[in-house]
């Protein structure tokens, strides 16, 4: 839902409204602890502003590009039964995972603002763990890899031929320091900082585009029986160059299948 700078648009405000499915599962791998989880999101958005001072509004209802990690430990956190998890007590963990964003959203190549990116989006990551008494400190580095948006606003009034968009890499870092209230019960701050994403169109580089920027942010997870919980975060821009100036609000229900086993 970026514009990416490639029109003359002032005044941009939007509203977006999402639910998404997800799933998660964990598994052995090579003795080790792994997992994957899928996200499908749904969302409702207005969007405004003036386009060459000319005002403009367009509302979207439809699906995300959706995606899918897979998640294995490297040091820490061996594959367990669920009765040998119920006893483990975490220390220090290492581990990779790999993002993967698929263009499943919902597009259409002649509006600027779209659901969906119409392209591909990787992200190799390496996290880190560790535990002291109820407290536990996360921390994760990563880079953010696209492909190109082959059409990109294009076959329109103001671009009546074909665009293609293209983004440099995009390197993250995250972090999360929270407390064990007891079992299910915790609660976190949370920190992340983001630099690059340069946009191109047509080859055509936008310095402005250049994102460096962070992100704090509380989460709370809370049992509400033995097998389900819910989870509320809230989120808000620190400090902003290009992007990720918005406030967020995201509340999930969580249901475990191994039960009051799992804490």
């Amino acid at each position: 839902m970026d514009v990416g700078g490639a029109a003359p648009i002032t005044d941009a405000y939007g509203s977006v409204d999402l639910a998404a499915l997800g799933y998660y599962h964990g598994f052995a791998f090579l003795g080790r602890s792994a997992n994957f989880a899928l996200g499908i999101p749904y969302g409702v958005g207005d969007f405004s502003g003036s386009a060459s001072d000319v005002p403009k509004h367009v509302r979207h209802v439809g699906f995300l590009d959706s995606s899918l990690r897979l998640s294995v430990n490297l040091i820490g956190g061996p594959a367990m039964l669920p009765q040998e998890f119920a006893k483990w007590r975490q220390d220090i963990l290492l581990g990779v995972s790999l993002k993967i964003v698929a263009p499943t959203g919902q597009y259409e190549p002649t509006m600027l603002v779209n659901l969906g990116t119409n392209r591909w989006a990787f992200k190799p990551e390496i996290g880190y763990s560790q535990r002291w008494n109820h407290w536990i400190l996360d921390g994760y580095a990563g880079v953010w890899f696209f492909t190109t948006n082959p059409e990109f606003f294009s076959h329109n009034q103001y671009f009546p031929g074909v665009n293609s968009k293209s983004q440099s890499s995009v390197t993250a870092f995250e972090a999360h320091l929270s407390y064990d209230v007891r079992p299910r019960l915790w609660i976190s701050l949370d920190a992340n900082f983001w630099s690059g994403g340069e946009s191109s169109v047509n080859g055509v580089s936008n310095p402005a585009t250049y994102q460096r920027s962070s992100r704090v942010g509380i989460t709370a997870s809370i049992p509400l029986t033995t097998r389900q919980s819910i989870k509320i975060s809230y989120s808000d821009g620190a400090y902003v160059r290009y992007g990720g100036n918005y406030r967020s609000i995201f509340a999930s229900w969580q249901y475990g299948w191994v039960g009051s086993l799992v804490h």
